[in-house]
């Protein structure tokens, strides 16, 4: 099985070394694995589950949220229960791309009249 150091998986995944720490702290991503002398080895497991918790924070969810998700994840919820809860975060999504959508246009308003 292939490994990556951290500094490996920082680069693979695009986050920082002290995200992965705080990721793996939270219960987000792991238990990671560890060498004999200690050091985090991560799996390809491990940099899916990173690219999974990044893109939902990069969708706007926090990290009550992610550890909700995780927890329906690892405790093998029957699938409603998963797509439930991604279509809740959806709809929020969508409420948020209304909103930003209403800004951008206000914002061209102002442009065209200031212009």
């Amino acid at each position: 099985m292939t490994t990556l150091t951290p500094a490996a998986a920082a680069d693979r995944t695009g986050v920082s070394i002290d995200t992965l720490r705080y990721y793996e702290r939270e219960g987000l991503i792991g238990p990671i694995r560890r060498s004999g002398g200690g050091h985090r080895e991560y799996t390809q497991d491990d940099v899916f589950w990173i690219g999974l918790v990044t893109c939902f924070r990069e969708a706007g969810l926090g990290i009550a949220d992610l550890r909700g998700f995780v927890a329906i994840l690892r405790a093998e919820h029957p699938a409603q229960d998963r797509v439930a809860f991604l279509r809740e975060r959806r709809a929020t999504l969508e409420q948020q791309v209304a909103a930003l959508c209403r800004a951008m246009d206000v914002l061209d308003e102002k442009i065209a009249y200031y212009s």
